[in-house]
């Protein structure tokens, strides 16, 4: 199959939402079940994306009978201490078709051409997002052989850069221009998108 709009079918993506973090800077909280208009950013994400795609997966470590409520599947990781490239690796092993579209679960926004943005501008090994505040290596379009692949010889080598995984596996980039997704890193943050931090 060949990348693009043309090869890339919504049944062949899995929707893969990073949970795994410790969220040290917001004091533990998981931010997944942070709330925003009433509703946990695990299902904001999941019901807005997760149309576009033939399967949603949570790569979650904590809290997993809650996602189960949900109707959500979860993995957990495999490795520890490895960052996102932990949440990846396991997104990655639980994968069942060949396209995973990973988001953080901390994502702000995203605009309505998200998807199909990244479908279009895949290539062989996939596309991360790039918006007005720089490269989002978690909002990216991952082809899930060539990502195994590489993310055996990243984890073997200790190279748990997001970044530095997408260079080896020779992804491109597409610019959302206007665009900022945002991120629910500081107490800040979770201020600006009206949610009470901790």
């Amino acid at each position: 199959m060949t990348g693009g709009a043309a090869g890339i079918a919504r049944q062949d993506i899995t929707l893969g939402l990073v949970a795994g973090g410790r969220a040290t800077r917001l004091g533990g909280r998981d931010k997944a079940w942070l709330e925003r208009g009433g509703q946990a950013q695990v299902l904001r994400l999941s019901q807005r994306f997760g149309a576009e795609a033939g399967a949603v997966l949570v790569s979650a470590n904590r809290n997993l009978p809650r996602y189960a409520q949900a109707g959500l599947a979860t993995i957990a990781d495999r490795i520890d201490g490895a960052g996102p490239l932990g949440g990846l690796d396991a997104l990655a092993s639980a994968c069942r078709t060949p396209w995973l579209l990973t988001l953080p679960v901390d994502l702000v926004d995203g605009n309505d051409c998200l998807v199909r943005s990244l479908v279009a501008a895949a290539g062989d090994s996939g596309v991360a997002a790039q918006d007005d505040s720089g490269l989002q290596p978690l909002v990216a379009l991952w082809r899930v052989e060539a990502l195994r692949t590489a993310l055996v010889a990243a984890l073997d080598q200790g190279e748990l850069a997001v970044r530095a995984l997408q260079a080896r596996m020779g992804m491109g980039t597409v610019r959302f221009a206007g665009v900022r997704f945002g991120n629910l890193n500081t107490p800040d943050d979770l201020r600006a998108a009206g949610i009470d931090p901790p």
